[in-house]
């Protein structure tokens, strides 16, 4: 009776929990996950096709130094004059892009890197967003209030990893053969329509689930933090996550100032990029000359296209003295520990840029078979739903012929 009870109809306790689990989940987060991973794909390669889109945002690389900070102040007060330049992003290859005034309805101008010319102006209302904005909205939290659909995106995350596991277990043959073989790698496009589409699920499913699985592990680093700080302490031998910590100025040598906002930018723009001269991207903040603690920051990017690799400086913006951070991003990468690195990676890894544009190929591909994995479960539940009522009803027919 205990043996028949642990397998029912050859299969284990433990795989018909992962059955139900897998089912039942995958219902409940469907059309949460369909959104996430279909606005997954279009991020992925926001750059890429904002260059496609406006080709005059792309400009070639020159050998001449590109401007300075005092260029980009000079330039935003002029088209601006009524706000402050907030922060610049320097890429290889791209126009300098500055936003200016407050992050979410401010402005943003795109500016020639070696010449300073305006290449275009963007002046934003409160809630205005642009499409890759738009789409990064729904990603994150669906174009729901952000403290609603934050948690929703987030814990569904969580659901699909654990239909990712669960996958698995329902995806491993219990015997290896060459029938076997060819039902779990190959999809049989001759066979009927349900057959297909089960294969679609099964096969497809299998091929994404590693580049699934860490796009869904690393997703949920910014969003839970309790998942945060267990993945970095699992990952760094037990050590806790070192929490952010806002840098200051000194606020009392705000009255001993020997430079303009513009020197000292340039200053310490001179200060990084020569020790950092083969960088490919540069993001430089403004302090706010309203907040006499505000700092001067510049994230140096050394690697086109990727971010964990990044070299922060902080620099009091009254002495130019370089602050020192205590947090993950302070140490060089290559100086950092497993658990740190890991950590730095997030992001990269989440897109795929990682391993370069092949891995935002596979991040894309993977995120496209992701959105259409509930539509094929759905079906072959549907079908099976269907199927059910039909059976019994044989069932009874066959055991009311034999009765007569």
């Amino acid at each position: 009776m205990k043996n028949k009870q642990k397998k029912k109809n050859g299969r284990s306790l433990f795989y018909r929990i992962s059955a139900w689990l897998h089912l039942w989940l995958g219902l409940i987060s469907g059309i949460v996950l369909i959104i996430v991973c279909l606005t997954g794909c279009i991020w992925v390669f926001n750059e890429e096709i904002t260059g496609w889109l406006e080709p005059k945002t792309v400009i070639a690389k020159q050998d001449r130094p590109v401007i300075q900070p005092s260029k980009i102040l000079e330039v935003a007060s002029r088209e601006y004059p009524d706000k402050q330049a907030a922060y610049a992003i320097y890429r290889e290859g791209k126009v300098v892009e500055v936003n200016v005034g407050a992050r979410r309805s401010g402005s943003t101008l795109k500016l020639n890197p070696y010449t300073g010319e305006v290449i275009s102006k963007v002046t934003r209302q409160e809630g205005d967003v642009d499409f890759f904005r738009w789409i990064l909205n729904g990603h994150r939290f669906l174009w729901m209030p952000y403290k609603i659909g934050r948690p929703i995106v987030n814990y569904s995350t969580l659901i699909f990893v654990i239909t990712l596991v669960t996958g698995m277990v329902l995806w491993w043959p219990k015997k290896w053969n060459k029938t076997t073989r060819e039902q779990s790698f190959k999809i049989k496009w001759g066979a009927s329509f349900k057959r297909v589409n089960y294969d679609l699920h099964n096969v497809l499913g299998f091929y994404a689930l590693l580049v699934l699985f860490a796009i869904g592990v690393t997703g949920m680093v910014w969003g839970l933090e309790w998942w945060s700080n267990g993945l970095y302490w699992a990952t760094s031998g037990g050590r806790s996550l070192p929490a952010y910590t806002e840098m200051k100025s000194d606020s009392t040598q705000s009255a001993h100032n020997k430079f303009t906002m513009a020197e000292s930018m340039d200053m310490v723009w001179q200060r990084v990029t020569s020790s950092n001269p083969r960088s490919t991207g540069f993001y430089m903040s403004f302090p706010d000359t309203a907040k006499a603690a505000s700092v001067i920051t510049i994230n140096v990017y050394p690697s086109k296209g990727q971010y964990y690799n990044n070299v922060r400086y902080v620099f009091d913006r009254h002495t130019l003295e370089e602050l020192k951070e205590d947090n993950v991003y302070a140490a060089r990468f290559e100086e950092a520990g497993f658990g740190t690195k890991l950590r730095r990676m997030n992001y990269d890894i989440h897109v795929g840029s990682i391993l370069g544009l092949p891995g935002k190929f596979m991040a894309f591909f993977a995120s496209l078979i992701g959105a259409t994995l509930p539509v094929t479960g759905f079906l072959i539940w549907w079908g099976r739903k269907k199927k059910k009522p039909q059976q019994t009803y044989a069932k009874k027919t066959a055991a009311k012929a034999a009765i007569e």
